[in-house]
């Protein structure tokens, strides 16, 4: 399978070393590229220049955030990771790629870092790649949007999507009702309506332990 070339050779290098490194996946570094270059489409918008920031929830290798850095060059992206060696190789891979300039890389905690001032309600788009089931990643993702903004998750293959993401349980967290794109892969969409309760997320762990849905 042949490597999108609109993705930036660093890129691609870097990918391929975190795949050896264990951070991705099976199968070709050109399948995860193809996968996380669909999150710009879920989105159903381009960002204007300077837009932003996203955050990328439990970035691990650095999919989707550094392909979508490299297709959107005027946005900002934070990655969030709680794996201290994840979060060495991502900052290497942010200097490899030369976005030092628009990049941060976070280690940490989701449920803990939602809850800082400079990060809560800051984000126009979070998306995540395997980071959990629905319930623990809509609660760990609300809490960094602003109203309008957007979560895009990564659904698995013959999802029945929406129906993994039940509006009650969103609403909770301010989110409206999910909306699935299909096109090689599948993602759901979620818009922040209004801002995140206080009260999430929950401490450490807990969203995992007592999902909301």
């Amino acid at each position: 399978m042949a490597v999108d070339p609109s993705i930036s050779a660093p890129v691609v290098a870097v990918l391929e070393e975190a795949r050896q490194l264990g951070f991705l996946g099976p199968g070709p570094v050109a399948r995860h590229l193809e996968h996380a270059a669909g999150f710009a489409q879920a989105f159903g918008r381009v960002p204007g220049p300077g837009s932003g920031p996203y955050l990328d929830l439990g970035s691990g290798g650095g999919l989707p955030g550094l392909v979508l850095g490299d297709l959107w060059p005027d946005c900002r992206f934070t990655l969030v990771d709680a794996g201290e060696r994840r979060c060495d190789f991502l900052r290497s891979a942010v200097e490899r790629c030369h976005f030092s300039d628009r990049f941060t890389v976070l280690h940490g905690r989701a449920e803990a870092l939602g809850h800082e001032a400079a990060l809560r309600g800051a984000f126009d788009g979070v998306v995540a790649r395997s980071f959990g089931a629905p319930g623990v990643t809509a609660e760990c993702a609300a809490p960094f949007l602003h109203p309008g903004g957007r979560l895009v998750v990564s659904e698995p293959p013959d999802t029945e999507g929406a129906a993994r993401w039940p509006a009650d349980g969103l609403g909770q967290l301010g989110l409206g009702p999910a909306v699935v794109t299909r096109s090689t892969f599948a993602y759901s969409t979620m818009e922040c309506v209004r801002p995140c309760p206080d009260r999430f997320a929950r401490r450490d762990g807990v969203p995992k332990k007592r999902p909301l849905f």
